[in-house]
């Protein structure tokens, strides 16, 4: 593994933005949320589906998010509590960060988990879905646009463009149908403990813990 103890050249540098659920960490929100709902078997085979790109991302998040209606803000704060980071995580955003590499996440989940994840690992590069509120309880609706497949890539071309690295010098890592997008626009896709839809569709497939992407060539100095 690379120990690299301070930054490498601005020409070295590469962007790495990696998906949340199932990837940065070990489970998925929507299915955490919905054991608080009481409807986590329900959401978990929608999940499935989605994540081996049987149904439109988009839609199936509708659904999932439908069943949290009435739930209360704090339950954000219970599931924060709840979420393990996938091993490996921790350090790879530690390395990234000694060598100045920008990083990013992407989600499908929701900010409200995202944000305060982000915050812990000084990451400031974050886009995700947010989750209607009204009278301090979930209403079962999305706010705004959903980040599907498309928005992914989207994001990670914005990310590049803000942080001045040309897309071919970014990588991207994700577990699913959703990250399909993502990972071929990027200079570099990672599959990682991935579906087989996006493992085919990546440059290399990875399992295991986090951390062992930095020995995969696009990470090698």
């Amino acid at each position: 593994m690379n120990t690299s103890r301070g930054p490498v050249p601005l020409d070295s540098c590469r962007l790495v933005v990696m998906d949340v659920d199932s990837t940065l960490i070990t489970g998925e929100v929507v299915e955490m949320l919905a054991d608080h709902a009481g409807s986590r078997d329900l959401v978990a085979a929608v999940t499935e589906r989605a994540m081996r790109g049987e149904i439109d991302f988009a839609q199936s998040l509708h659904e999932r998010v439908a069943t949290l209606a009435g739930l209360p803000v704090g339950v954000f704060q219970d599931v924060l509590t709840e979420i393990e980071l996938t091993p490996g995580a921790r350090s790879l955003v530690a390395e990234l960060h000694r060598r100045g590499w920008p990083v990013g996440l992407v989600s499908g989940g929701f900010a409200e988990i995202v944000e305060p994840l982000a915050a812990d690992l000084r990451i400031n590069l974050v886009r995700a879905n947010r989750l209607e509120v009204r009278d301090g309880r979930l209403t079962g609706r999305v706010d705004g646009p959903v980040v599907d497949r498309v928005a992914k890539a989207s994001t990670l071309a914005e990310f590049a463009r803000a942080a001045g690295i040309p897309t071919d010098r970014t990588i991207a890592i994700g577990d699913g149908a959703n990250d399909i997008d993502m990972i071929t626009t990027a200079g570099v896709g990672i599959a990682f403990n991935a579906k087989p839809a996006l493992a085919a569709a990546a440059d290399a497939v990875v399992s295991g813990r986090l951390d062992a992407v930095l020995e995969l060539d696009a990470f090698r100095l």
